[in-house]
């Protein structure tokens, strides 16, 4: 299960592996945290709700598009306010509704903290990203494998506690796992197309910059391509 912030966040962070993954006969599940309704145009002079909802439509739209792409099985959008988003109790209930449903053995989410070496990036750490990895990572430890924490998931819906054994963490300040995804960069690279809002004026320019960026991530290990995360085993 991948849990982002925003509509194209694993497309940009773990789309390559997610692929692999799901090449080699996992489920694969994308959690969306936000609505994406604020991923208008910067100079946009309709700040109308019923823009938003445009835009709203929009990228979810893209996102399927994405995931079909890519073989993930089905996403997932939980619809908080983008731009504002919180780690609350209300968005960590329903991670956790989502774990106990469909009780994934691997999480893959986004990274809670900033980094700050070699330079601190503003960024590449939007305060959403930062939210979303808190509320993953308090569910995953733990809220998901506590009975007595949401025991009304327990008691009324008969979500019964799941330990996530895996997590793989995106932009981490010290990495630890890095997953070759040479077989997956074109997949990666289609589904990142694939958010047409986002990207359509300056798609080739992301396209070479991210390309090259995991390319130097593949160096390290020997291969043409790879992600890199923070990897830690739950016991």
């Amino acid at each position: 299960m991948v849990v982002v912030a925003h509509a194209d966040d694993a497309e940009f962070g773990c789309a390559g592996t997610a692929a692999r993954w799901a090449k080699e006969g996992w489920d694969v599940y994308y959690v969306i945290c936000t609505d994406g309704g604020s991923g208008g145009p910067d100079d946009a002079t309709d700040v109308s709700e019923e823009a938003r909802q445009k835009t709203v439509e929009t990228r979810m739209q893209e996102q399927r598009k994405a995931c079909s792409i890519l073989g993930v099985k089905d996403v997932f959008f939980l619809g908080q306010r983008d731009g504002v988003l919180q780690p609350t109790i209300e968005l960590r209930k329903k991670l956790v509704r989502l774990y106990r449903t469909y009780k994934p053995s691997r999480l893959i989410c986004q990274s809670p903290v900033r980094s700050w070496e070699p330079a601190l990036s503003i960024g590449a750490f939007h305060p959403d990203h930062l939210a979303a990895g808190e509320a993953a990572l308090a569910c995953a430890y733990p809220a998901s494998q506590n009975p007595w924490d949401f025991p009304e998931l327990f008691e009324q819906e008969g979500l019964k506690p799941h330990k996530i054994k895996e997590i793989f963490v995106m932009s981490a300040p010290n990495n630890n796992y890095i997953s070759d995804i040479s077989t997956t960069i074109e997949l990666k690279s289609e589904a990142l197309r694939a958010h047409v809002s986002q990207l359509s004026d300056h798609f080739d320019e992301v396209r070479t910059w991210l390309t090259s960026y995991n390319a130097d991530a593949g160096k390290k290990i020997g291969a043409a391509y790879a992600e890199e995360f923070h990897r830690t085993e739950n016991w």
